[in-house]
Protein backbone atom coordinates (compact mmCIF):
# COMPACT_ATOMS: atom_id res chain seq x y z
CA UNK A 1 0.00 0.00 0.00
CA UNK A 2 1.25 3.47 -0.99
CA UNK A 3 0.19 6.88 0.30
CA UNK A 4 0.80 9.98 -1.84
CA UNK A 5 0.68 13.63 -0.74
CA UNK A 6 0.97 16.51 -3.23
CA UNK A 7 2.18 20.00 -2.39
CA UNK A 8 3.38 23.16 -4.13
CA UNK A 9 0.22 24.37 -5.83
CA UNK A 10 -0.89 27.99 -5.75
CA UNK A 11 -1.80 31.09 -7.73
CA UNK A 12 0.62 32.40 -10.36
CA UNK A 13 0.59 34.87 -13.24
CA UNK A 14 0.65 33.63 -16.82
CA UNK A 15 4.24 33.00 -17.85
CA UNK A 16 5.28 32.12 -14.32
CA UNK A 17 6.52 28.85 -12.83
CA UNK A 18 5.59 26.39 -10.11
CA UNK A 19 7.11 23.14 -8.88
CA UNK A 20 4.76 20.49 -7.56
CA UNK A 21 5.98 17.76 -5.23
CA UNK A 22 4.48 14.39 -4.37
CA UNK A 23 5.86 12.49 -1.39
CA UNK A 24 5.27 8.74 -1.19
CA UNK A 25 5.18 6.47 1.83
CA UNK A 26 3.99 2.97 2.60
CA UNK A 27 4.93 -0.68 2.40
CA UNK A 28 6.76 -0.69 -0.93
CA UNK A 29 10.04 0.51 -2.38
CA UNK A 30 9.69 3.86 -4.14
CA UNK A 31 12.12 2.77 -6.86
CA UNK A 32 9.71 0.00 -7.93
CA UNK A 33 6.88 2.48 -8.68
CA UNK A 34 5.83 3.94 -11.99
CA UNK A 35 4.67 7.53 -11.43
CA UNK A 36 2.49 10.08 -13.16
CA UNK A 37 0.80 13.45 -12.94
CA UNK A 38 -2.79 14.12 -14.02
CA UNK A 39 -4.93 17.24 -13.89
CA UNK A 40 -8.63 17.98 -13.79
CA UNK A 41 -10.18 21.34 -14.65
CA UNK A 42 -13.73 22.25 -13.57
CA UNK A 43 -16.28 20.35 -15.65
CA UNK A 44 -13.55 18.36 -17.42
CA UNK A 45 -12.29 14.80 -17.23
CA UNK A 46 -9.03 14.04 -15.49
CA UNK A 47 -6.27 14.03 -18.13
CA UNK A 48 -2.72 12.73 -18.36
CA UNK A 49 -0.01 15.35 -17.96
CA UNK A 50 3.30 13.52 -17.46
CA UNK A 51 4.65 10.09 -16.59
CA UNK A 52 7.98 8.59 -15.61
CA UNK A 53 9.40 5.10 -15.17
CA UNK A 54 12.77 3.38 -14.88
CA UNK A 55 14.63 0.84 -17.00
CA UNK A 56 18.03 -0.60 -16.00
CA UNK A 57 18.71 2.40 -13.79
CA UNK A 58 17.57 4.99 -16.35
CA UNK A 59 14.38 7.02 -16.00
CA UNK A 60 12.16 7.62 -19.03
CA UNK A 61 9.50 10.31 -19.21
CA UNK A 62 6.71 11.42 -21.53
CA UNK A 63 4.25 14.31 -21.62
CA UNK A 64 0.92 15.38 -22.98
CA UNK A 65 1.29 17.47 -26.14
CA UNK A 66 -0.28 20.45 -24.38
CA UNK A 67 2.58 20.67 -21.86
CA UNK A 68 5.52 19.30 -23.84
CA UNK A 69 8.47 21.67 -23.71
CA UNK A 70 7.07 23.53 -20.70
CA UNK A 71 6.71 20.87 -17.96
CA UNK A 72 9.34 18.46 -16.62
CA UNK A 73 8.68 15.39 -14.47
CA UNK A 74 11.49 14.00 -12.32
CA UNK A 75 11.93 11.63 -9.41
CA UNK A 76 14.26 11.47 -6.45
CA UNK A 77 14.28 7.91 -5.13
CA UNK A 78 16.35 8.88 -2.08
CA UNK A 79 13.58 11.30 -1.05
CA UNK A 80 10.66 9.11 -2.18
CA UNK A 81 9.39 12.11 -4.14
CA UNK A 82 8.25 12.85 -7.69
CA UNK A 83 8.22 16.43 -8.98
CA UNK A 84 6.49 18.37 -11.73
CA UNK A 85 8.32 21.54 -12.76
CA UNK A 86 5.89 23.80 -14.62
CA UNK A 87 7.26 26.73 -16.63
CA UNK A 88 5.62 29.23 -18.98
CA UNK A 89 2.28 28.61 -17.33
CA UNK A 90 -0.91 29.45 -19.21
CA UNK A 91 -4.46 30.06 -17.93
CA UNK A 92 -5.40 26.77 -19.63
CA UNK A 93 -3.14 24.98 -17.12
CA UNK A 94 -5.51 25.89 -14.28
CA UNK A 95 -6.66 22.64 -12.67
CA UNK A 96 -6.35 20.36 -9.68
CA UNK A 97 -3.17 18.36 -10.16
CA UNK A 98 -2.93 14.77 -8.90
CA UNK A 99 0.04 12.47 -8.60
CA UNK A 100 -0.40 8.75 -9.14
CA UNK A 101 1.64 5.59 -8.67
CA UNK A 102 1.56 1.89 -9.42
CA UNK A 103 3.90 -1.07 -9.38
CA UNK A 104 6.46 -0.92 -12.19
CA UNK A 105 6.28 -4.55 -13.29
CA UNK A 106 8.81 -6.28 -15.51
CA UNK A 107 8.17 -4.05 -18.53
CA UNK A 108 9.24 -0.50 -17.69
CA UNK A 109 6.77 1.65 -19.60
CA UNK A 110 4.95 4.94 -19.20
CA UNK A 111 1.36 4.58 -18.04
CA UNK A 112 -1.02 7.07 -19.66
CA UNK A 113 -4.47 6.10 -18.40
CA UNK A 114 -6.14 6.61 -15.04
CA UNK A 115 -7.04 2.94 -14.62
CA UNK A 116 -3.36 1.97 -14.88
CA UNK A 117 -2.62 3.59 -11.49
CA UNK A 118 -3.67 2.07 -8.19
CA UNK A 119 -2.59 4.87 -5.86
CA UNK A 120 -3.60 8.56 -5.95
CA UNK A 121 -2.88 11.69 -3.98
CA UNK A 122 -5.56 14.12 -2.81
CA UNK A 123 -4.69 16.79 -5.37
CA UNK A 124 -3.28 20.31 -5.24
CA UNK A 125 -4.85 23.38 -6.88
CA UNK A 126 -2.94 25.30 -9.54
CA UNK A 127 -4.48 28.58 -10.72
CA UNK A 128 -2.89 30.65 -13.51
CA UNK A 129 -4.20 34.19 -13.94
CA UNK A 130 -3.88 36.40 -17.02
Amino acid sequence: QVQLVESGGGLVQAGGSLRLSCAASGSTFFSTLVLGWFRQAPGQEREFVAGITRSDGTSFADYADSVKGRFTISRDNAKNTVYLQMNSLKPEDTAVYFCAADQQGLVHRIRYRRYEYGYWGQGTQVTVSS
